[in-house]
């Protein structure tokens, strides 16, 4: 039955990894200023989430049947009383779901911080409420009336 176990701990294991390496491109693409890149990274993000929720509910039913309780703290249990394969399946699990989570929440901050910058320089261009820059892309607040954008 641990193999069962063994076997769920490296497909969830799998699965971080595949989650890692999108996080690895969403930090890429933040960094080389590919934004259009986040919408498709955030989706495939998602679908991958799930596929580890997934993988976690059966790990839980997988405890459960064994006579764990479901989570963490069964799978500890578990871990605990079986045999060496199992520990470290479940160690390098803990290890790469960390792993995970501290990419994930610098990401995060990477992301807020690009949208506090932005929203700073829009209001900054909103110059107290006047706007620089008319519809036509033609500077409103004196200079020669350049336009930014041909149209």
């Amino acid at each position: 039955m641990s193999n069962a176990l063994v076997d769920l701990l490296s497909r969830e294991f799998a699965a971080i990894g595949v989650f890692l390496e999108l996080l690895g491109q969403e930090a890429q693409a933040m960094a080389e200023g590919e934004f259009s890149e986040l919408p498709g990274l955030a989706e495939r993000k998602a679908r991958m989430a799930e596929q580890i929720a997934l993988i976690g509910r059966r790990r839980d039913a997988h405890q459960q049947a064994m006579g764990y309780g479901p989570g963490r703290v069964g799978a500890d249990a578990a871990a605990a009383a079986g045999d060496a394969v199992l520990k470290s399946a479940w160690r390098a699990l803990l290890a790469r779901a960390e792993e995970a989570r501290e990419l994930n929440h610098r990401n995060g901050v990477m992301v807020h911080t690009h949208l506090d910058f932005t929203r700073q320089t829009l209001n900054f261009l909103k110059a107290g409420g006047v706007s620089l820059y008319g519809r036509d892309g033609t500077h409103q607040s004196g200079g020669n009336g350049n336009r930014l954008a041909v149209g």
